[in-house]
């Protein structure tokens, strides 16, 4: 998922339900981690980052509604 089209498609609530959608999937992955059955490694490090990604749009979300209000 590019930001672009994070930025584009969704809104604070989407994205806020990505972020809780991606913990779980981090979650999961963890618990195959520890019992020997991820295949693919590198998920991990990709969903990390799509939350990083995903809480950065949210964060510029919120500080634009702060200067509209000012």
């Amino acid at each position: 998922m590019k930001a672009a089209e994070i930025r584009g498609n969704m809104s604070a609530a989407e994205i806020r339900q990505e972020i809780d959608n991606h913990y779980q999937e981090l979650f999961n992955l963890r618990f195959q981690m520890a019992a020997k059955q991820l295949v693919n490694t590198n998920r991990v490090r990709q969903v990390k980052r799509n939350i990083a990604r995903l809480n950065t749009i949210l964060r510029e979300y919120e500080l634009f509604a702060e200067e509209v209000e000012a």
